[in-house]
Formats: C-alpha cells, sequence, structure tokens
C-alpha cells in the first residue's frame, strides 16, 4: 500500500471500530483500494490515524465479506475481481432483481412509483455531472425496487450481495460509460412497472443487469489483452 491519505468520517453515534471498517470497506469498493494491493496494518491505521487495533478488526470483517483475501506468510490484500467472480455475482443478481421487478409491479403503491420516477431522473441528470451522485442514484433506484416487492427474504438475500455488486457498480459507471444507455433502460424498467406488466418487468430487470456484465465483462478481457 502506498502513503494514500484515507479522510475518516467522525461520526458520534458510531464505534471507532465500524468508522474504520467503512472507510476502508469504501476505499475498496471505489477502487481508491485496488484490486491486488497491500493492506498493511501499521501504514493503514497511520493513514487514518488510529491504532492497530480497529483496523486489524477491520481486515478480519473483510475478509469474511470477501474483500480482502489473507496469504499465509504475506499478508493481507485487496481481493482480484475475476471473470469469474463477475459472472457468478451478475448471475445471481440477475435472477433477484428480475424476481424484483415482477413483484414490485404487482405490489408497488403510487407513492413509490413517484420514488422510482424521481431516482430514474435524477439518475439521468447525473450522467454528464457528478459520478458519485450517479452510483448512488443507481444504488437508490434499484434499492427502491427491491423494497417495493415486499419481501424481506428477497430483500436481504440482495443485501447480502451488496459489497460485490458496488465493486461492479463502480467499474460500471467509471470504466465501462454506457450511463445512457443505463438511463433509457431504468425508464423503461419503470414503465413496466407501473403498468403492472410483471413479466415485461422481469425480463427488462434481467436483461438491464446482463447487459451490464456483458460491458464489464468486455472491458475487463479487453484490459488483459
Amino acid at each position: 500500500m502506498d502513503n494514500k491519505i484515507f479522510e475518516i468520517k467522525i461520526d458520534q453515534y458510531k464505534p471507532l471500530r465500524e468508522i474504520v471498517f467503512e472507510t476502508i470497506r469504501n476505499a475498496i469498493i471505489s477502487g481508491d483500494l485496488k484490486p491486488g494491493e497491500r493492506v498493511m496494518e501499521v501504514q493503514m491505521a497511520e493513514s487514518l490515524g488510529v491504532s492497530r487495533t480497529p483496523v486489524r478488526e477491520a481486515i478480519r470483517k473483510l475478509e469474511l465479506e470477501g474483500l480482502i483475501i489473507m496469504l499465509p506468510r504475506k499478508g493481507a490484500y485487496v481481493a482480484d475481481l475475476s471473470v469469474k467472480d463477475l459472472t457468478e455475482v451478475m448471475e445471481i443478481r440477475a435472477s433477484l432483481e428480475g424476481l424484483a421487478a415482477g413483484l414490485a409491479s404487482i405490489r408497488i403503491n403510487a407513492d413509490e412509483i413517484e420514488e422510482l420516477e424521481i431516482y430514474a431522473l435524477e439518475f439521468h441528470k447525473s450522467i454528464d455531472e457528478d459520478i458519485d451522485v450517479l452510483i448512488h442514484k443507481d444504488f437508490e433506484f434499484h434499492d427502491a425496487i427491491f423494497k417495493a416487492s415486499r419481501n424481506e427474504r428477497l430483500i436481504q438475500l440482495n443485501n447480502n450481495l451488496i459489497e460485490q455488486v458496488q465493486r461492479f457498480r463502480e467499474i460500471y459507471h467509471k470504466k465501462v460509460n454506457k450511463s445512457k444507455e443505463t438511463s433509457r433502460e431504468h425508464y423503461a424498467i419503470v414503465e413496466a412497472i407501473s403498468n403492472g406488466d410483471v413479466d415485461k418487468a422481469e425480463k427488462l430487470a434481467r436483461i438491464h443487469i446482463e447487459n451490464a456484465e456483458k460491458s464489464i465483462l468486455k472491458m475487463m478481457e479487453g484490459s488483459h489483452s
């Protein structure tokens, strides 16, 4: 790890160990800590201005989440993003997103439809402005669909994938740059859900994720050629 200085945001309602954990996790997800980069306790603690203990605890938790791997006699490293990782995560996500959109088209209410339309619009407005806002609006759009499904177990399954999905979301919007296509797909999904078209909503949601997978896969293969 180089001498990056990560800003630690103090929250009086959160313990320090949780703040350190979230700071390192966000650095991995955003790409500030790159796949294959070594994470050393001493340097990270100095960079954050904390002791080694919360850093050590954070590394252990991130290993359990699959964001960090521990190599014998070598230490902690940011987990690589392989084609296998992409394929497995996106296959699961496409199925979950399709199911959520289908259920949402049956169970969503008028206020939630309006909220979904706002997220789609705010995403579109952010395309040529703020990439971080755009990524956040993409998350809010998809999260709103899951909430509208009214299926708590489905929502929990999606939450279990959040870290892995967010890493690919960051790559997609920062490196693939197909946000205008994404925006058009968002609007089409909203229309299908709003119309109560279960089959179309499910199909469009699955295709939306599959398109992202294909684009990221093409970018990953190109970077290794």
